[in-house]
């Protein structure tokens, strides 16, 4: 009998602790799961918040990542290459003239009001086509060499006016990536003084000016690539209003020759 009570209790004992260990078991699951859970809701929570974030907020950010001081710099080299930019083009754009209908109207007022009716259609029309149409007008009365030395004395001070400031945007284009790549230079200094000072070699440490040192290379490149495709168009545009001058000048002389005889 008493066999059968000891049998009875360790049966008991070994089902408690059966019950208490899957219990123990039970409440780890479940709090490895809430914990999974929470994590999970976490994670959601910072991709929403990275969704939210717009372009500008994030270059706002990585603006300031990459430093208050190459990064200025280089910002104001943006500003300032835009600023000439702008001005260039708005100013080649008024300088543009129809050169073909600014032609056909000397030649119609010099064959039937002379050359003072000529001059008139030119000051009455803007650009520098109509200014060395001008010039070579009213050096006309004296001989066509003499106009034809105005046109080519004029026409270089009309190139002149319109490769203002161009040099400065140049310049830009070629400081704002240099800017960078000394950022990135410091950057890269400064993150092998610090091992050099640890002793060691380690991810964290370093991390941040090298990510500063790429910042300052990638605001760099951007800044020169946005200023050189202003720059190209300029000159383009240039180009096309000193081939109208050149063509425009020799026009006026043929139109001079045969008013002279």
């Amino acid at each position: 009998m008493k066999k059968l009570f000891s049998i009875l209790a360790m049966a008991g004992l070994f089902v408690l602790s059966t019950n208490t260990v899957s219990a123990k078991a039970n409440a780890i699951v479940s709090n490895l799961s809430s914990t999974m859970a929470s994590a999970v809701v976490m994670l959601q929570d910072d991709a929403a918040v990275e969704a939210e974030k717009g372009f500008t907020q994030v270059l706002k950010e990585q603006f300031i990542q990459g430093g208050a001081g190459f990064m200025g710099i280089v910002l104001l080299c943006l500003i300032l290459g835009l600023a000439v930019a702008i001005e260039r083009i708005i100013y080649l754009n008024m300088a543009s003239t129809n050169s073909g209908k600014l032609k056909q109207q000397v030649e119609d007022a010099l064959a039937s009001g002379g050359v003072e009716a000529a001059k008139e259609v030119c000051r009455n029309t803007k650009g520098p086509v109509a200014s060395i149409y001008y010039q070579g007008l009213d050096r006309a009365g004296e001989s066509v060499e003499s106009a034809e030395k105005a046109v080519v004395a004029y026409g270089g001070v009309q190139m002149g006016q319109l490769e203002k400031n161009v040099s400065w945007l140049s310049l830009f284009i070629a400081i704002a990536p240099m800017l960078g790549f000394m950022g990135t230079v410091i950057g890269m200094i400064q993150a092998f003084q610090k091992i050099s000072a640890v002793g060691n070699l380690s991810a964290s440490l370093i991390a941040g000016d090298i990510q500063v040192a790429l910042l300052t290379t990638v605001f760099g490149l951007i800044t020169a690539i946005i200023l050189q495709i202003f720059y190209n168009y300029i000159i383009a545009k240039i180009d096309s209003i000193v081939n109208d001058m050149e063509d425009s000048s020799i026009t006026l002389i043929d139109m001079l020759v045969d008013h002279k005889k």
